[in-house]
């Protein structure tokens, strides 16, 4: 055997080649270290030294990039996603955003893309799923809500060594149409506001179309969340929608949330999801009146009720003082569509009018995000709180586009009025 086909002892750590009796060529390359703390020494064999060479020289470059694929058993996107949802998100995100995750995880990924060894997954074979999502009657907002779950599920297994590079990051996200966000105008608004007076809890629906709170948030609000004297309203935590579980050992036959025993397993409220959401909030003068006027039709329902009454501080009550339900509150929302004689349109629409309002008025970017409660990795440094002066000047802003003061009268003239009688 020639000298070039000695094997040379390396330095520890340091990649090695060497003439195997099996007459192929060998290489070995120090890629990490295992679980148990020994060295990840990898192996390559080839025909050829300039093969075996090739070989060690590319996995040296995976090892430089942290690309190496960790040893055992390879990912399946199923298995990934599958430990990613029930072990990892968990430990990040509230229970709302876990839902969203289980839906375009075990609804949408996994039967679409579980197959796929998780290291060849490639944008293509992505993208052709976000295509046949759209053919099969998703919305583009559905395919773009699992593409962000994907893509973060991904971005952890990168992190922990389990894939090189996101995939998710390369292929083109599904288009989402302007179309599908259609704030109400300002007509609409007003029309929403007038049905809405006929209602119970009419206040309910100005908080949402002039403040631009998001539901729960609306309807986890209780009275010391709200300074009427100051014109200011404190967003504090957020009412969840409900879980359950079976109460009868899944003996039913029912889903969980349908067993006659069901028991619920979270908890009514949670803080608010960001340092965003939780906000102060400045009310234009007629919600804050509105607001009082709410107050008192609550202390009479609450003396109707007598003992039958739960004291337990709900802005927005049952008319035994129990929180609302945000099933109930969706229904309400419909109804009062339909009596306003206003297009069919999302709750959340509404929070997409009130952000409307504001940037029409020309209220700077980040003021805005302060009201909307809206965070992001870019913007989270230099979020500051708004000073009440700020607060004020917007709330006077709505207060004067949402409420037609030729109806009711501009406040200056009220005050007129009220001094002459």
């Amino acid at each position: 055997m020639g000298e070039e086909k000695k094997r040379t002892r390396q330095p520890n750590g340091r990649s090695s080649i060497y003439y195997g009796k099996d007459g192929k060529w060998h290489g070995r390359v120090t890629v990490g270290a295992r679980d148990d703390g020994k060295p990840d020494r990898r192996h390559v064999q080839r025909k050829t030294r300039a093969e075996v060479t090739a070989a060690v020289r590319e996995l040296e470059k995976q090892r430089d990039a942290k690309a190496v694929r960790k040893p055992g058993r390879p990912w399946t996107v199923a298995r990934w996603l599958t430990h990613w949802i029930e072990n990892i998100a968990p430990l990040a995100v509230n229970e709302n955003t876990m839902v969203g995750y289980g839906v375009a995880v075990r609804k949408h990924l996994i039967p679409g893309l579980g197959a796929h060894r998780l290291d060849r997954l490639t944008p293509e074979h992505i993208e052709r799923f976000y295509a046949k999502m759209q053919a099969d009657g998703s919305k583009p907002a559905t395919a773009h809500q699992v593409h962000r779950t994907f893509r973060t599920a991904l971005n952890e297994a990168v992190r922990r060594g389990h894939l090189g590079r996101n995939p998710v990051r390369l292929a083109k996200a599904p288009r989402v149409s302007e179309e599908e966000i259609e704030p109400y105008t300002v007509e609409e608004v007003r029309r929403i506001l007038r049905a809405a007076q006929k209602r119970r809890n009419a206040a309910r629906w100005a908080v949402a179309l002039a403040l631009g709170l998001r539901q729960g948030e609306a309807l986890g609000l209780k009275w010391p969340d709200v300074d009427l004297d100051n014109g200011v309203l404190w967003v504090r935590r957020s009412r969840r929608r409900p879980q359950y579980a079976h109460g009868c050992g899944d003996t039913c036959g029912r889903k969980a949330g349908y067993c006659p025993q069901r028991r619920r397993t979270n908890p009514e409220t949670a803080d608010t999801k960001s340092r965003a959401g939780r906000r102060a909030v400045g009310l234009p003068p007629q919600l804050a009146d509105l607001l009082r006027a709410h107050r008192t039709a609550q202390e009479a329902e609450r003396r109707e009720a007598g003992e039958r009454w739960h004291d337990e501080g709900w802005v927005f009550a049952t008319t035994i003082g129990r929180g609302t339900s945000p099933r109930v509150d969706y229904d309400e929302w419909k109804e009062l569509l339909r009596d306003a004689g206003v297009r069919d349109g999302r709750l959340h629409d509404a929070r997409h009018t009130a952000a409307t309002v504001l940037l029409i008025l020309g209220v700077p970017e980040r003021a805005v995000m302060g009201l909307m409660g809206w965070s992001s990795t870019s913007m989270a440094a230099r979020y500051q709180h708004m000073v009440d002066t700020v607060r004020s000047g917007i709330a006077e802003q709505v207060d004067g586009l949402i409420w037609d003061p030729s109806a009711t009268g501009s406040r200056d003239d009220q005050d007129v009025r009220r001094s002459t009688d």
